[in-house]
């Protein structure tokens, strides 16, 4: 899968060339913080495979939870680019939100965390759900 994207700003703007490693709707309540209410749509790819061509995003790590993710996005918009997780080495999780051609993404494969969604969060048929991460 190849892809480009970016910031709604411009400041960032990054390509990746790979296969996707996963395509997931996350309900987790941090997604729900980043998405502004909503499940969170991401493409897993090798972070072998992503460059930032403009720009370098601004990071956020909570430290105040063992395991916490990193999250990178536009520090002067604010637009969220992707996540990095410490327990999936190798591997960075791109907002769907900030391809170029989010058509491309296709839909998810899984939707993980559904116990913490909510009435109004819309699954398509056919997706698998799990009320956590796969195991």
């Amino acid at each position: 899968m190849k892809m480009s994207g970016g910031c709604y700003c411009g400041d960032v703007r990054y390509e990746a060339d790979g296969e996707a490693l996963m395509k997931v709707q996350c309900h987790c309540r941090e997604c729900q913080y980043i998405s502004g209410g909503a499940g969170n749509l991401i493409v897993g790819v090798a972070e072998a495979g992503l460059s930032y061509t403009n720009g370098q995003p601004a990071q956020f790590t909570r430290d105040d939870i063992d395991g916490a993710v990193t999250r990178e996005f536009c520090g002067r918009c604010g637009t969220p680019i992707l996540t990095r997780v410490p327990q999936n080495p190798g591997a960075v999780f791109v907002k769907v939100g900030s391809m170029d051609r989010p058509e491309d993404f296709g839909g998810p494969d899984v939707a993980i965390h559904t116990d913490d969604k909510y009435d109004f969060h819309v699954i398509a048929d056919g997706v698998a759900q799990f009320p956590k991460l796969p195991g």
